[in-house]
């Protein structure tokens, strides 16, 4: 899923930033290559305590509606904006086998899919990066 985040470079090359749609997640790094790493670290642990302290985690608005949200605020200015892809199926519990019927051409063209893509390490993890998109536009 995509998060979009509000990076403010200094004059020295220097980055911090944060989410909008996750409260109290900050980043920050020497360059910006090491801000947009801790941006994912952060994002990350930020997951992790959530999850561990049984909320649920912040569902993105989407990197144009983040940004049109805070611009419309007079939120998050004099700044860039960037966006970070994380995986958020492995802070849903533990995997859990289920037997499902799919069309054979559907299966090939998923399998296709997955082997192209690398962010996509299963056939699995790509149904439920699926089922995750649909169930949010549903509730957007």
């Amino acid at each position: 899923m995509f998060y979009a985040a509000y990076v403010h470079i200094d004059p020295d090359g220097s980055a911090s930033g944060s989410f909008p749609d996750v409260p109290g997640c900050f980043f920050a790094g020497d360059t910006f290559e090491e801000t947009m790493a801790d941006a994912k670290s952060a994002l990350e642990a930020h997951f992790e305590l959530i999850v561990d302290s049984g909320q649920d985690i912040p569902e993105s608005t989407g990197v144009m509606g983040t940004a049109m949200n805070a611009l419309s605020q007079g939120k998050e200015t004099g700044g860039i904006w960037a966006v970070v892809d994380i995986d958020t199926t492995k802070f849903m519990g533990k995997a859990e086998r289920i037997n499902i019927t799919l069309p054979h051409l559907l299966i090939t063209k998923i399998d296709r899919m997955v082997s192209k893509n690398a962010k996509y390490g299963s056939r699995s993890h790509f149904l439920a990066e699926a089922a995750i998109k649909v169930m949010h536009q549903e509730t957007n």
